[in-house]
């Protein structure tokens, strides 16, 4: 079991949209990405699990209204629910090499805030025009795709609080799925309903990729309009898992196995047995998943 840390500036090199959205923090709130590393002789996979981990969101220089920065604490949702992934699946010694990526910073204000109509470039070169900084999870996750994607493992799950778009389509109650798999989005949404941990697909619309093209960037960080959100915002993060062409191998690659879930994590108000507060959505169904395809070896 390894755990790395990286704080600040370094960030730079590697992460350099973490480090952006997070600059701003005061001294000891720096951005950072915590990475950790586990994993059995001869596992019979690799496995990338990121979170999202704003620990409060502002909505920066966009900056929120009061009322919708109350619940702002619960926006490391998913760098919670990755790191819980990451407990069953080591306490369970699923039959895997696990590796987490946590990108923790707090999207906050002051004087070297990144700005709108800012263009950030993310690790792997690709170019981002910043038209709201509200739209900062899918800044941070980007960096930590691109990671994932160059290491070629068998699977890359990433869980974030990332749209109110997401909220608006399937209630607080259940997770937006996006997949680039249609038989893994199939049985991940089957085993939810059959472990009452449910999550629903939405698809990752081809036609809308439009709305991310931007005149100074290759992408844009949010679309053109107030429909899909939450799909746009997956085919950015989409992009970031596309294998890139190299002089030395121009050969047809594709990506790597990716699911995308866009949560709330959090119940708003109580009920029986979910009480107000953080919770857990849609990780049971994730581990049913791993522990199906990756059981324990005997």
């Amino acid at each position: 079991f390894q755990v790395l840390t990286v704080v600040g500036e370094a960030l730079i090199q590697e992460y350099p949209q973490l480090y952006a959205v997070g600059r701003a923090a005061g001294a000891g709130r720096e951005p950072r990405l915590a990475k950790l590393e586990w994993g059995l002789d001869n596992a019979a996979a690799t496995i990338y699990v990121l979170g999202k981990g704003v620990t409060f969101d502002t909505g920066g220089l966009n900056i929120k209204p009061g009322n919708a920065m109350l619940s702002m604490k619960k926006d490391m949702g998913g760098a919670a629910h990755a790191l819980a992934l990451a407990d069953m699946i080591m306490s369970s010694k699923l039959d895997l090499n696990l590796v987490v990526l946590l990108g923790c910073a707090e999207n906050s204000i002051s004087g070297p805030s990144f700005r709108p109509g800012d263009v950030l470039t993310a690790r792997g070169g690709i170019t981002t025009e910043v038209l709201n900084t509200d739209a900062e999870g899918r800044l941070i996750l980007a960096d930590m795709l691109v990671e994932s994607a160059e290491a070629k493992p068998e699977l890359i799950v990433d869980f974030a609080t990332l749209t109110g778009a997401g909220r608006v389509a399937l209630g607080t109650e259940v997770p937006a799925l996006f997949c680039n798999r249609d038989d893994l989005a199939l049985e991940l949404q089957t085993l939810s309903g059959t472990i009452h941990d449910q999550v629903w697909r939405l698809p990752l619309v081809a036609a809308y990729n439009n709305e991310l093209e931007s005149k100074v960037a290759d992408l844009k960080n949010i679309g053109n309009g107030a429909y899909g959100g939450a799909i746009t915002a997956a085919l950015y993060l989409q992009k970031f898992i596309q294998p890139r062409p190299s002089e030395e191998d121009d050969s047809k690659q594709e990506a790597p196995p990716w699911i995308h879930l866009d949560l709330m994590a959090f119940n708003p108000t109580s009920k029986p047995g979910r009480p107000e507060g953080g919770e857990a959505m849609g990780l049971r169904a994730v581990f049913e998943l791993l522990k199906e395809h990756y059981p324990p070896p005997e």
